[in-house]
Parts: C-alpha cells; structure tokens; sequence
C-alpha cells in the first residue's frame, strides 16, 4: 500500500510509539530524556515528536498503519526490537521511513543507530570482581527484547571468564519487579554480593527492600543501576551506575531520521556508549 504523503506546508513529526504501560512511563526517566534530544534536533527544521503509547506490539503495528493512511508522520523511531520482530517488515510494507533503535538483527533496508549492551556489561561484572564479589546478580528487562539478551550473554561470559558466579532474574522495568527480585534474590542460600539492573528504577526499589532487610549498601551489598538519571543522585546512598547520554541518543536518532527523510544515505551510527560513574552504592565484597 501506498501511504498518503504528510503536508509539506504543515509542521513535520517524527512518530515514536512505545509499548509499555503508561503508568511506567511516568516514572521512568529515560524516554523523557530520549525525547527531548529528538525534540532539539528536530526543532531546527520545525518538526516535533508524535509520541503514543500503548498496551501492545499489535496496538503498535495499528498505530503505524493509521499514521501511513493519514500520512501523520514523515517517520518513525523504532525501539526495543524483538526476537522476530514484525514491525521492521510491516513498516517497509506501508512504505513509512522508520529508524530502528538499539540493537537488532540485520536489516539492509532501515536505518539503525546502534548500541553496545555487551561492552558496558562486561565492565560492570570486571569492576564488581575487582572488588571481590563472587556471585553477581543482574535483575533484567524483558527477555524477549534483543537488548537484554546481548546483556545477558555478556554477562553470563563475563563472570565465566572472572571465575564468578552469574544470576539473572527476569524484571520488567518497574519498581515491583525491582523490589520482588531483589527481596528474592537476598532470601537465597547463596545470596549475591552485588547486584547489576537493567534500568534506574529497579535499581532504586532494590536499594530500598535491601534496607528492609536490614542489609548495609555497600557493606553488605553493592549496586548498579543503569540509565543515570536523578532518580540515581537522589537516592541515600547516591546509585554507582552505568552512565549514558540519553539526550545525545535521541539527538542520533532525529538525525538519522532526518537523513532518511532527505534521502540521503544513512551514516552508520552509534548511541552514546554507557560508562562506569562510582557513587555510594560500590564498595568491596562483605569479608
């Protein structure tokens, strides 16, 4: 099918659905961030973000055909891609420019701005068993995304490679999950000394039930949240997290989106790798 093509003489969009719920996106800090860089790149050609939000992938994929119909967008964002995800191929289909975001299985036809998930691992895990910590713990995203799985294979090579032990635990993002987990994870036998997530607002709900159970951060326990955000400064003690620009990735998506609106050829690209920032939550492995 052939979309209708937007109205030139109309402010252009960039259209970002996500699909997740609507209540985790008030808390979670990083999207906001996403979109105000997306925001400052695109306001030099006066366009803005159409962001939508809904339940499902399918929910997602309706979005996107009721955008090529009206023609509401001139592209759209794409972001955490799946195992045998659907909607690059839906996209080319309705012949919507689309920049697929983070990691993903090769697709000649899309744009990408890719992301290292393994290397940041990796250093989380060497700098955990530098300090002497010997079972280190990682509470997830979802496993079905592509992003969690490079995390985890890295991971579970990382520690192999450290001579300590990997745990990995399946959260979704919200602060239940971090709090259930964590909570899990300390009630084992063999419990973790240290403790990696997969976002900021796990990490801070981790950080609160390991102080309900009467454990000392770091002492007893060391920390690392990912996606820094004010949340992580905030906290008592302050998160050690995986740093990254989250601003500057969503000005590399906008910019990648534009290029593909041009018609230009994509420059390949590469978000912001995440670093290593030690706060008050890292310390040695407890004796």
């Amino acid at each position: 099918m052939t979309p209708a093509h937007h109205d030139r003489s109309q402010p252009g969009a960039l259209g970002l659905v996500l699909a997740r719920s609507t209540r985790l996106l008030g808390v979670e800090p990083f999207f906001m961030e996403f979109i105000t860089g997306m925001e400052e790149c695109l306001v030099t050609r006066d366009m803005s973000v159409l962001l939508h939000v809904v339940p499902t992938y399918e929910e997602e994929i309706a979005a996107y055909r009721r955008w090529a119909e009206g023609g509401l967008v001139d592209a759209v964002a794409v972001v955490n891609l799946t195992e045998s995800d659907r909607r690059p191929a839906v996209l080319r289909k309705l012949g919507l420019p689309a920049v697929l975001v983070g990691t993903r299985r090769d697709d000649p036809w899309l744009p990408t701005v890719r992301t290292d998930h393994g290397g940041p691992v990796r250093d989380a895990v060497a700098r955990l068993a530098e300090l002497g910590h010997r079972v280190i713990a990682r509470v997830t995203g979802p496993r079905s995304l592509l992003h969690t799985q490079v995390r985890t294979a890295a991971q579970e090579e990382a520690c192999r490679e450290a001579g300590v032990k990997a745990v990995v635990v399946e959260g979704d993002y919200t602060a239940e999950a971090g709090t259930r987990l964590t909570t899990e994870l300390l009630r084992r036998a063999s419990r973790p000394t240290g403790i990696l997530y997969d976002n900021d607002v796990m990490a801070i709900a981790g950080l609160a039930a390991a102080k309900d159970l009467g454990l000392e951060v770091p002492a007893d326990l060391s920390l690392i949240a990912w996606d820094d955000s004010t949340l992580c400064r905030l906290a008592s003690p302050p998160l050690s997290t995986m740093t990254v620009d989250v601003h500057r990735f969503g000005v590399e998506v906008a910019e990648a989106a534009l290029e593909h609106i041009d018609g230009r050829p994509a420059a390949e690209r590469w978000s912001p790798a995440a670093h290593f920032v030690h706060r008050g939550t890292t310390g040695p492995a407890p004796s």
